[in-house]
């Protein structure tokens, strides 16, 4: 009997140890790869935009496969397309190294951001297959501290490798991780999870689901052009067209019931979408104050923004392991409420705030924001019943970056209304501090109604 607990130990270590790496590697990539562009772009003549693809490519077509590749794990095995994707990635990144133009790199990154979407789209699902309740919080405390530890490295290693051995050393640094992984894989996960086995894939629906997405996403993005508003019509479109079939075949990629009969799923998934709606573009309104409004350098600038993601870091694995003893959606909406009073706060700041205001207030929501989001990611995955685990994973995932891409696009837009095409200059820097603080605004306003998204939930919490 020992000897069983122990290989289930190790067993669940070996899952943790494989989740905890692959949700480490996608935020360390990108935080590293923001920083590298100037590097990109100036090695090979990129232009602005082409350099927004680099980054917005591999958002969008994570998005997009998301919730496919969570379905298809379900049916086929998670183990199977997690696997895969870590061995595509791998791939993906080893041929980026050898990339000549901006064109090659951007294909290349969408591979990644394919095969990160079969990564995610299962590895949170695995995880809450193999814990169960009274461990799984823990175990998604610290696989998503995992994601705010590649946050806070990215920067970091990511300048020291670019700096001294260039940009494509940050894709060299992490192939040696992905071989280490599958090899992993193989030799000490044998088991398969595949809850919905026979069932057939969702093929219509993933693909109106996924012009439903792209629409909206690159519509968003465009805002306030006529072209991002028709965009968003036709994502609306695309996404009555989506609801309208899920509804009626047997075995949809998305289950519609699981929003309109699970209470704690739907409100869960509301209260992530406004979360990081709200919270995901705040570093890039923070760095530009830093370094323009304020006249720091880049590594100053990054060793004040470090402070966000060290809270979170910190805050995470302790706010998952509560939510395995106490109702996840009241952690949840704490959280949501601290991350609310940073953002009013930030409202106010001005050129002359000083320095160590702006590492308090970061800290502030960087502790709201992990008490958020492990409890809130408990609250999904534990709702759904087991052929359901990849869909939920998808969703987590999906909510993630769609709330990035609308938290830049709101970003982006008030630059557009208050400065609009001219360069970031000491004339134009009363416009920016205008678009600073008239975003904190709307995030500030979005939590607020994320706290209430958060309490709705609050019915009595059960895993099924």
């Amino acid at each position: 009997m020992n000897t069983e607990l122990s290989e289930d130990k190790s067993f669940k270590k070996s899952v943790l140890l494989v989740s905890t790496f692959a949700a480490f590697l996608t935020p360390f990539l990108t935080s590293a790869v923001n920083l590298a562009l100037p590097s990109i772009g100036k090695e090979l003549h990129a232009n602005a935009i082409s350099l927004s693809w680099v980054i917005s490519s591999f958002i969008l077509t994570s998005a997009i496969f998301l919730l496919p590749f969570g379905r298809l794990g379900d049916i086929i095995g998670r183990k199977k397309v997690f696997t895969l994707g870590i061995l595509l990635f791998t791939i993906s990144t080893f041929l980026i190294v050898f990339s000549q133009s901006i064109a090659s790199l951007i294909v290349l990154r969408i591979f990644q951001g394919f095969s990160s979407a079969m990564i995610f789209g299962t590895s949170m699902a695995i995880l809450t297959s193999v814990f169960q309740p009274g461990e799984r919080g823990r175990a998604i405390g610290i696989n998503i501290t995992a994601t705010y530890l590649g946050l806070s490295c990215g920067p970091v290693i990511g300048g020291i490798l670019t700096q001294y051995f260039g940009w494509r050393s940050i894709f060299v640094f992490l192939v040696p991780f992905g071989i280490i992984s599958l090899v992993f894989i193989q030799r000490k996960i044998k088991t398969e999870w595949a809850e919905a086995v026979g069932e057939k894939f969702d093929w219509k629906g993933s693909v109106v689901y996924g012009f439903a997405l792209a629409s909206f996403m690159y519509g968003f993005s465009k805002l306030p052009s006529s072209s991002g508003w028709t965009f968003i019509a036709l994502a609306i479109l695309f996404a009555v067209a989506f609801l309208f079939i899920e509804n009626k075949i047997s075995n949809p990629v998305f289950d519609v019931q699981l929003i309109l009969s699970n209470r704690i799923f739907a409100f869960s998934g509301i209260a992530a979408l406004i979360n990081y709606s709200a919270t995901s573009a705040i570093g890039f309104f923070v760095s530009l104050y830093l370094q323009y409004l304020k006249g720091l350098d880049a590594r100053t600038a990054g060793l004040i923004m470090i402070s966000q993601p060290i809270a979170m870091t910190l805050m995470s694995p302790l706010a998952g392991k509560l939510s395995d003893r106490k109702n996840p959606g009241t952690i949840a909406s704490t959280g949501m409420g601290i991350t609310a009073s940073g953002l009013i706060l930030l409202c106010f700041i001005s050129e002359t705030t000083p320095n160590y205001i702006i590492i308090l207030l970061l800290l502030l929501m960087g502790i709201g924001f992990g008490l958020f989001s492990s409890p809130n990611s408990n609250a999904i995955m534990s709702s759904v019943e087991k052929r359901h685990l990849g869909v939920a994973s998808g969703v987590v995932g999906t909510m993630r970056m769609v709330g990035q891409m609308m938290s830049m696009g709101i970003a982006m837009m008030l630059i557009a209304l208050y400065i609009g095409k001219q360069t970031i200059n000491p004339a134009t820097y009363p416009g920016l501090i205008s678009a600073m603080r008239s975003g904190f605004v709307v995030f500030s306003i979005l939590s607020v109604f994320g706290i209430f998204a958060s309490l709705a939930r609050h019915e009595k919490f059960g895993v099924k």
